[in-house]
């Protein structure tokens, strides 16, 4: 493989697996305080949208991100009312809210769809991106991509080394056991959701601002879905979630380096299109194959309900 192509399908690669990254983590720990968000589509595509209309008529795309983190946090707060006081279903409730954000995004966007924002230039990092063949890749990135490889870090500490990242691993393991020991479990679960919403949103703000800057119907593509899926085929480790992330953006990347080559292939460019969700679907098959994995890690809680006694 030439070293130039090598070069630029990496970068791409690594491009197409931060939103991944983002709103995976975030759901990791939304589910590991035993809550089942369903709802990554809708937030993507909110905070997408918001990111996308704050930017354009601010001007700072750094505004439109916290714009979209906001909206995400909106649509997980609205999650949180619903499924941890109301005490509705969390998968009913999950799957309301990815249809309506993804409803809501598309009427929100309408006057939006003919603009273009500006592209954001990258962040290069002096002399290590000079490194052969992967400096370019991975140190001529934008600054949400080093956000993701911080945000890795900073979780794979929080859950396994800090007194909070324990209690919220009880919390999901055993509400009853961390409530009755003084944990207040609803608070903990409403921040996990939030903070689950706020990486959801962040996800969504990079594709609008930084991937693609524009919006258009339907540019989540399905993300949202792919990055809960992250979470069962990592089984709840933040380090295989990384690494799958970027094997899914790799899938991504390929079948669009392979339509763009002008390879001729007996495929149609429609089942090239759709590698990532089959990819999806044969990974989530082949775990499910092997129970006491998902057993052994799932949070003891994940789904269900939870009132504390009065």
């Amino acid at each position: 493989m030439d070293a130039n192509l090598f070069t630029s399908m990496l970068f791409a690669t690594v491009v197409a697996g931060t939103p991944l990254i983002i709103v995976a983590l975030g759901l990791l720990v939304s589910e590991r305080a035993g809550v089942l968000n369903l709802g990554a589509e809708g937030m993507m595509a909110m905070g997408a949208v918001t990111a996308f209309a704050i930017t354009h008529h601010s001007g700072s795309p750094w505004l439109g991100v916290l714009a979209g983190m906001s909206a995400g946090m909106a649509m997980a707060l609205l999650f949180g009312v619903l499924t941890l006081t109301l005490m509705a279903n969390q998968v009913a409730s999950g799957l309301a809210l990815a249809i309506f954000g993804v409803g809501l995004a598309a009427f929100v966007g309408k006057p939006y769809e003919a603009v273009a924002l500006q592209a954001v230039p990258p962040i290069r990092i002096p002399f290590i991106a000079d490194i052969p063949l992967i400096g370019e890749a991975l140190y001529n990135q934008q600054l949400l991509v080093y956000f993701s490889w911080a945000l890795f870090w900073g979780l794979l500490w929080f859950l396994y080394r800090s007194r909070a990242g324990l209690v919220l691993r009880a919390v999901g393991e055993s509400p009853a056991s961390a409530h009755a020991i003084g944990y207040p479990v609803i608070r903990i679960r409403y921040l996990a959701v939030l903070f689950g919403g706020a990486m959801a949103g962040i996800g969504g703000a990079f594709l609008s601002v930084f991937y693609t800057p524009m919006w258009a119907e339907g540019m989540v593509a399905g993300r949202g879905w792919i990055a809960l899926a992250l979470v069962v085929f990592a089984t709840w480790r933040p380090l295989r979630v990384m690494i799958g992330a970027y094997l899914f953006g790799g899938v991504m990347i390929t079948q669009l380096f392979i339509q763009g080559s002008g390879l001729q292939i007996d495929f149609p460019s429609q089942f090239l299109s759709s590698l990532p969700y089959w990819a999806t679907i044969v990974v989530l098959v082949v775990i499910s194959r092997n129970v006491n994995t998902i057993r052994l890690n799932s949070p003891l809680s994940l789904g269900k309900p939870y009132r504390p006694d009065a």
